[in-house]
């Protein structure tokens, strides 16, 4: 059933997200300031690729806290935005809530990527 999810979040708006991030993380990595910035990207990526089965558990720091104020300031508005405008528009059919729900989550965590872990469900 996740199998079937994700390729359907895939074709229905998730390859817009994921084509986004992954375009940021490059521009990112350009420089060596912006490596922990792309690698979050990159993070992201792989999240908004298939989202369904993975759950997100957030620890910040210190540290993490600086990075998601340079983050939000430089990247996470635009990403975040585009997520919540996504979710929106596919919440307004009964059949696109399932993936609008995952937009959302994929929308907190572009907000505020630093700290976030991504982790596997696993179904038994």
């Amino acid at each position: 059933m996740r199998l079937l999810a994700n390729i359907l979040w895939f074709i229905f708006g998730g390859f817009i997200a994921f084509f986004e991030l992954l375009g940021a993380g490059l521009l990112c990595c350009i420089t060596i300031v912006g490596i922990p910035f792309g690698m979050q990207c990159f993070k992201l990526a792989g999240l908004a690729a298939t989202p369904f089965g993975k759950e997100v558990v957030y620890d910040t720091g210190v540290s993490g806290t600086l990075g998601n104020i340079l983050w939000v300031i430089f990247a996470g508005w635009e990403t975040a935005l585009t997520d919540l405008i996504l979710g929106a528009v596919l919440c307004l059919t009964i059949i696109g809530i399932p993936l609008g729900k995952q937009f959302f989550k994929l929308a907190a965590v572009s907000f505020m990527p630093f700290g976030a872990e991504i982790n596997v469900e696993h179904v038994l």
